[in-house]
């Protein structure tokens, strides 16, 4: 083989292992769309380390069906949500608020951060399915998980003031909470 033959031959073999390194890497990018399996309790304490910000993410968004996280480095994973419980964060306020419909853990901020409220949460029959004193989070949410396909009544007190909602557990319902005024 001559040097011009073999330059050749050197540089076709260069440009095919770089087509399928760059094909490799597109792959691996498109990997983070497909979702990705997780037990709950792994799902339900990544919501919480994302929430609280003990995880760090450049995005992170919940809906009725998926955990989505965007890492500093751009890789987006997707995680299914567990079947049987429903993801719903609550900002209660007083004076601002702002539209929200799928929840943002890493974007969303609420008017009152580590506040404590009274939470009752009644089911469709009235029976108690939580009720004790809770702290919101640095972001001004309260994080629940709740049964999957019901409806329930919201109640949240603080300091004489109440806020009440029905909010419901359904695939497309709204994971992020943000019309209910204390008054």
């Amino acid at each position: 083989m001559n040097a011009k033959r073999l330059k050749r031959t050197c540089a076709r073999l260069a440009a095919i292992s770089a087509s399928v390194a760059i094909a490799l890497m597109l792959a691996a990018g498109c990997g983070g769309n497909r979702p990705e399996s997780a037990d709950g309790e792994t799902i339900r304490q990544l919501v919480s380390d994302l929430s609280s910000g003990k995880a760090e993410a450049a995005a992170a968004s919940i809906s009725s069906t998926e955990l989505v996280v965007t890492g500093a480095d751009g890789k987006r994973t997707v995680y299914e949500l567990p079947g049987d419980a429903f993801f719903v964060s609550i900002a209660p306020y007083i004076e601002t608020t702002h539209p929200c419909a799928i929840h943002s853990l890493t974007g969303c901020r609420g008017e009152l951060p580590n506040t404590e409220f009274d939470l009752l949460i009644e089911d469709a029959s009235g029976g108690k399915v939580l009720e004790q004193s809770v702290v919101s989070q640095g972001n001004g949410f309260i994080d629940l998980w709740l049964p999957r396909n019901q409806t329930f009544r919201v109640t949240i007190i603080r300091e004489g003031l109440t806020a009440v909602a029905l909010i419901s557990t359904f695939e497309k319902d709204p994971t992020c909470i943000t019309t209910m005024k204390l008054s």
